[in-house]
């Protein structure tokens, strides 16, 4: 959420930073927000008025019945002004309702050095690491490969969940735990500390960390119940310190959390889109920082030197790109993408998201420190660390051999008693 404040103070500022985003919706709704707040402190101005004319002439009608004197008049105003305080105390609550739920609808500032763009397309490159290998063999199609491993069985999950959802079975289940725990293990050193968060969550605390208004389609709500699966562990991470006023010696907090994501994933159904890259649910080790104002940048970088290595350890070419204006999403100020290497397709794909969100999680959660006597809302910060679902595909790419068996990255081996290789299923 914007702080209301700096649009009142710089309107044209806020617009113009909106305007990067390309989107009418969003300056119809500020323009609205103008007319609303223009409204709401008009009334509250008059509100406040009445109020005070009420004490004068309670003040009046005492002096008046002490000199006894008459006060009828007096009275008769003095009984007028709480029915007109009440007619505009229930318009003022109509506005506020208004007022906030176009405030909860418009996305973050961007930070200048987002780039412009109108799409995806328009990501800039920023930089690229890791050696492709030639491959002198036709790939098998990850999800073929991952069933002929005997490593994962999609129809019998089809069967009994539906489309995009998948058994892992054997030493690919066990290639996943080993791609947990190596995540973990990276950022447990860097002191994050490890979380397993609540699978659902109330529709307060979830409007409150992303817009559910474009989020809400590719949730899964569970029926009679004010409850939603959550679509990554960010969510409740971020929202446990809903109104709560963090110490400023504990900042920054940070968190690695480990949890199965329910996602719909509506969009794209090609036959690479198919397999392991785009599930319902998949698991995933996600990082989250609460940190002062002052300090965010700094560890926006952090964050993404964290996956960086994850993806350095592995041997799995990829890039990083600073998302354009026009792609970046509600919630974040600035983001990074980490896009992994498919052999397959012969294109980078992307596999972890880097968002510093400012203080707009902060402001709609009630999440503040203080900073001397001043409470301030907190900065918040996350990055998909790794999601194991895109790793396992990325993985079962760059390391098919000319025999369709699967090396395994020197970095996971010790999580798995020194296994060095998946091999067909005789």
């Amino acid at each position: 959420m914007l702080d209301i404040k700096l649009i009142r103070e710089k309107p044209e500022l806020v617009r113009k930073n909106l305007e990067k985003r390309q989107s009418k919706k969003y300056l119809e709704l500020f323009d609205n927000l103008l007319i609303v707040d223009k409204k709401m402190l008009f009334l509250l101005k008059e509100t406040e008025e009445l109020r005070h004319k009420r004490n004068t002439i309670t003040s009046e009608v005492k002096k008046l019945l002490t000199e006894k004197k008459d006060a009828t008049e007096k009275i008769k105003q003095a009984k007028e002004i709480p029915l007109q305080i009440k007619e505009k105390d229930q318009k003022l609550t109509e506005l506020k309702q208004e007022h906030n739920s176009i405030l909860f609808k418009l996305p973050n500032l961007l930070h200048k050095s987002v780039p412009f763009g109108k799409d995806d397309s328009e990501n800039k490159e920023i930089k690229k690491e890791g050696k492709i290998q030639k491959q002198d063999f036709d790939l098998i199609h990850h999800g073929k490969l991952a069933a002929d491993l005997n490593g994962a069985d999609f129809e019998r999950a089809v069967k009994i969940s539906g489309s995009g959802f998948y058994f892992l079975k054997g030493d690919l289940a066990l290639l996943e735990q080993a791609l947990i725990r190596f995540a973990t293990d990276l950022l447990t050193k860097k002191n994050y500390e490890l979380i397993f968060p609540p699978l659902l969550m109330r529709r307060k605390p979830y409007s409150g960390v992303t817009d559910l208004n474009d989020f809400e389609n590719v949730m899964y709500k569970i029926e009679n119940e004010d409850l939603y699966l959550i679509a990554t562990s960010e969510h409740p991470l971020v929202s446990m310190y809903m109104d709560e006023t963090l110490n400023e010696k504990n900042l920054p907090l940070k968190f690695a959390g480990v949890s199965p994501c329910f996602r719909k994933e509506v969009g794209k159904h090609g036959l690479d889109e198919r397999g392991l890259f785009r599930v319902h649910q998949f698991n995933k080790v996600e990082q989250v920082i609460f940190c002062r104002p002052e300090e965010s940048e700094k560890l926006h970088e952090e964050l993404l030197k964290n996956s960086e290595k994850l993806m350095q350890s592995l041997k799995i070419p990829y890039i990083v790109v600073n998302v354009c204006t026009g792609d970046i999403g509600v919630v974040a100020s600035k983001k990074y993408d980490v896009e992994g290497y498919s052999p397959r397709e012969k294109k980078y794909i992307e596999v972890m998201s880097c968002s510093n969100c400012t203080d707009f999680q902060s402001r709609r959660l009630n999440i503040k420190y203080y900073s001397g006597k001043e409470k301030v809302f907190v900065h918040t910060l996350n990055n998909t660390m790794i999601a194991t679902a895109r790793a396992l595909r990325l993985i079962l790419e760059n390391f098919q051999t000319k025999k369709h068996t699967v090396k395994i990255p020197k970095a996971l081996r010790p999580y798995l008693n020194g296994l060095k290789e998946l091999k067909l299923k005789k």
